[in-house]
């Protein structure tokens, strides 16, 4: 499956919102787009994961590569909209504790 990535801005955060899978197949392009935004000086990013169906390990690890990215300059990444099947993915490999999370984009904290 292909990943749909839509890129809008919202009170200094760059937003992407992600459709499709996060996986081996698709992970680099989402990793790519991540490294570009910071490159462009967009440290503040939030990802919109309403649309993702599912994340493997491979997406785990570029969630948390870009995470590290972001903090590196100075931003954050945060992700917004999981389902509960994410949620108690994030839960059980422990990416909620570093990770911060809300349910829509519309709650995410500055």
């Amino acid at each position: 499956m292909m990943l749909g990535i839509t890129q809008k801005n919202k009170d200094g955060w760059v937003v992407l919102e992600l459709s499709g899978e996060i996986d081996m197949a698709t992970g680099p392009q989402l990793r790519q787009t991540i490294v570009q935004r910071v490159q462009e000086g967009d440290i503040r990013i939030i990802l919109d994961l309403s649309g993702i169906d599912f994340v493997d390990s491979t997406g785990l690890g570029v969630l948390i590569g870009g995470l590290k990215r972001t903090r590196s300059h100075g931003g954050d990444l945060q992700c917004v909209g999981l389902t509960k099947p994410l949620k108690e993915m994030f839960k059980l490999t422990g990416l909620d504790a570093v990770l911060y999370t809300e349910d829509s984009k519309e709650d995410f904290h500055d």
